[in-house]
């Protein structure tokens, strides 16, 4: 007997989408980390006995009905679902699970306000998480939280069947995570990968004295903007604009080849392992570092990313405490990954109660084989990391030339089928309006 598991996933881990086409349907669900935990996820329940199917971020627009009838669980991996900008996506997924009548299962939901947990910053949408948190509760026993920070918050709303269980990107290797310091030290030519959230202004002088320190310094985006930035250039509304900070294509680390942006964990990953150390304000950036079992760092600039950085014993800092002359070689000595590599089989172990909890199995139980997904990941060819387009060769620049041709031609059909199609209502409602009129007579 199969369990047909509905998982909400912007797309399927071995789906090959080329960086145009992501760009254009937003295939990242505008970050890239959405990836990682939505593909762990789906690593984590595919069990021999499990069908999933991923909701390409379209559950709102699902018949509920098709929903019940399909499928034997819905379970939603979320991020940071409780904040003020994702209100209505969030009462939207409320109305939809309230017509559900099979399991729903929320696999670590985080709260976003700031690093001091601010409640008075959530309590526009204390409503619409009650009506949410209720929805689920009524298809489930509990629900799966990131860390403290959110599990304080819903109990302060009246909710006790609450538990922490991290964000399941950091179990992509069930119990097995260790990271190890391959050095003694980090020098000025070693490899060394930023992330940064273009809207951490702070980070701007950070950026400009790693550029100048560290030649081997890579900035690995998630965004789709910069993501369009890379493969297009500045959009027309961003032209001619300047910033201490990456986000236009005039930027040294654009015009001198050092951005590489990944649209699948995969080939992240593989780049990632070749690196001697990766910091930044990324939470998924650095939780992909520590899966390609490089050392990673995190300056944690919300209580999203600081509840994570402390449920995984994560290094960090917070944001607002790190000095503009921070360098990288002082950070990578202060990391200390004790509390991360004791702790993981417990915490694994915590989600795979949880799992049991909702009848949900996992593919690292005794009897599975995480394996055959990771064999399944290896055969698959995905699109290389993308880079400036300051650095395309003839054949590359050609190759995104043509795809744009192509699109331009198929929406030009497009366009001229819905004209045809206005056009024949019109021409029909003209016609139906005066047989109106000559019958009236």
């Amino acid at each position: 007997m199969h369990q047909r598991i509905l998982l909400r996933a912007r797309k399927g881990p071995f789906d090959v989408v080329s960086p145009e086409e992501t760009f254009e349907r937003n295939w990242l669900g505008d970050n890239a980390g959405n990836l990682v935990f939505g593909h762990a996820a789906h690593k984590l329940l595919a069990t021999s006995s499990a069908r999933i199917t991923p909701t390409e971020f379209r559950a709102g627009t699902y018949d509920a009905r098709e929903i019940n009838e399909r499928y034997d669980v819905f379970v939603l991996p979320l991020a940071n679902a409780f904040r003020r900008s994702y209100l209505d996506r969030l009462q939207s997924m409320t109305r939809m699970i309230e017509k559900l009548r099979i399991p729903v299962v929320v696999l670590g939901v985080g709260a976003q306000t700031d690093v001091h947990g601010d409640r008075e910053y959530l309590r526009p949408i204390d409503d619409a998480v009650k009506a949410f948190c209720r929805a689920v509760l009524d298809r489930s026993p509990s629900i799966g939280v990131r860390g403290e920070v959110t599990e304080t918050y819903l109990r302060t709303l009246g909710f006790s069947a609450v538990e922490q269980i991290g964000c399941p990107s950091m179990f992509l290797h069930g119990d097995s995570l260790r990271i190890e310091k391959g050095k003694a030290a980090l020098e000025p030519q070693d490899r060394i990968a930023l992330t940064i959230s273009p809207y951490v202004t702070s980070m701007a002088k950070i950026v400009s004295r790693h550029h100048e320190r560290y030649p081997n310094l890579r900035y690995l985006p998630q965004d789709l903007r910069t993501l369009g930035t890379l493969l297009y250039g500045d959009a027309a509304e961003h032209r001619g604009r300047r910033s201490a900070m990456p986000v236009h294509d005039d930027h040294p680390l654009f015009v001198e080849d050092k951005v590489r942006m990944f649209v699948d964990p995969w080939t992240w990953m593989d780049y990632l392992s070749t690196v001697d150390f990766a910091f930044g304000t990324r939470i998924h950036g650095t939780i992909t570092a520590l899966l390609a079992g490089t050392p990673g760092y995190l300056f944690a600039h919300d209580s999203r990313t600081l509840e994570l950085a402390r449920y995984f014993g994560i290094p960090h800092r917070i944001m607002g405490d790190v000095p503009a002359d921070v360098d990288a070689a002082e950070l990578f000595e202060e990391a200390d990954y004790t509390s991360l590599n004791d702790g993981h089989k417990a915490r694994f172990a915590a989600l795979v109660s949880f799992l049991d909890r909702h009848d949900l199995g996992n593919v690292f139980a005794d009897g599975e084989s995480a394996a055959r997904f990771d064999q399944q990941v290896r055969a698959t060819t995905f699109p290389p990391a993308v880079r400036s387009h300051h650095t395309l060769d003839r054949d590359e620049l050609f190759t995104r030339m043509r795809w744009l041709r192509d699109r331009h031609t198929e929406l030009q059909r497009e366009v001229e089928q819905l004209r045809g199609t206005r056009l024949h209502t019109r021409v029909k409602a003209a016609v139906n309006g005066r047989v109106r009129r000559m019958l009236g007579r």
